[in-house]
């Protein structure tokens, strides 16, 4: 399972995942500044779930119906970038196979998958 992780996304949490083997390119490193339908493309064309901060993905995927390899908006604010990247992690960890096709949030309390 790949993931692209939108600029929202912290760096830390980035580099967490990366040291734990998930496969996470950052957008920040090739696409600084993309915009959003670009990010998503750019997702899709190359197999990866979105892991993002950014609730226009919503937008993109269900008002526009975007094509989407699936979208994991990460809704943990006020929490410390370590902790974030540890739910996130087990989040992928737990429901990485229903993250595929689906648009997914985050929260610290729950994951909803929405297929």
């Amino acid at each position: 399972m790949k993931f692209l992780a939108d600029e929202s996304v912290d760096h830390p949490a980035v580099t967490f995942l990366i040291s734990k083997g998930i496969d996470v390119t950052a957008v920040a490193d090739f696409a600084r500044g993309a915009p959003d339908t670009e990010v998503l493309q750019t997702a899709n064309k190359e197999k990866r779930i979105l892991l993002t901060m950014d609730k226009d993905f919503g937008e993109l995927v269900f008002r526009e119906q975007k094509l989407s390899a699936g979208v994991v908006l990460i809704r943990l604010h006020n929490v410390p970038a370590i902790e974030k990247a540890t739910i996130v992690y087990e989040a992928i960890d737990r429901h990485g196979d229903e993250l595929a096709g689906s648009f997914s949030v985050i929260t610290s309390k729950s994951i909803r998958i929405r297929k």
